[in-house]
């Protein structure tokens, strides 16, 4: 069975299958931290899974606002005449929480916050926090991973560090 482990220690995304470690990738989390509350802008951690899938086989650099593409292709052009857009590209994992009353239902509900695993522009630096919540990830290594996972997949979003490969 795959899976998926976040680390916000070391902002690293594993995919697992049968709990071996398949593909280690970098990502980046909320520049606030770890978080459940809705309005805090944080990554919030726990038990979830993916919810919905959105985006299969639509071009890398799709540009979506609330989870529809556009009909845009990210580019300079785009960047230039949006400075400072939180962009969400080429695929969605929308995620949903596990564990009510932590990231689940009322106002810790990681659904209803629009949390997701999504692409970024190739610019954005991975590797620290730097997002508004979501996790963010390359295009090209959020398609591999969204192909190998389906919906219902767990998600774990931990705050330690990634083991040792």
């Amino acid at each position: 069975m795959k899976s998926v482990r976040v680390y916000l220690g070391d902002q690293t995304l594993d995919l697992l299958e049968d709990d071996r470690l398949v593909r280690r990738y970098s990502v980046s989390t909320s520049r606030n931290g770890p978080g459940e509350t809705n309005g805090s802008y944080c990554t919030p951690r726990g038990e979830h899974i993916i919810r919905a899938k959105i985006g299969a086989g639509l071009p890398l650099n799709t540009v979506y606002v609330r989870r529809r593409p556009t009909g845009e292709i990210y580019g300079p052009e785009l960047a230039q005449a949006h400075p400072g857009r939180d962009w969400i590209l080429t695929r969605i994992l929308w995620l949903s929480g596990c564990e009510p009353g932590f990231n689940r239902h009322g106002s810790v509900d990681t659904m209803r916050r629009f949390v997701y695993i999504h692409g970024t522009p190739d610019t954005t630096e991975l590797g620290k926090p730097g997002s508004i919540g979501c996790i963010r990830m390359r295009n090209t290594e959020l398609v591999e991973l969204f192909d190998a996972v389906p919906a219902g997949t767990p998600v774990s979003i931990l705050e330690g560090r990634a083991p040792s490969v």
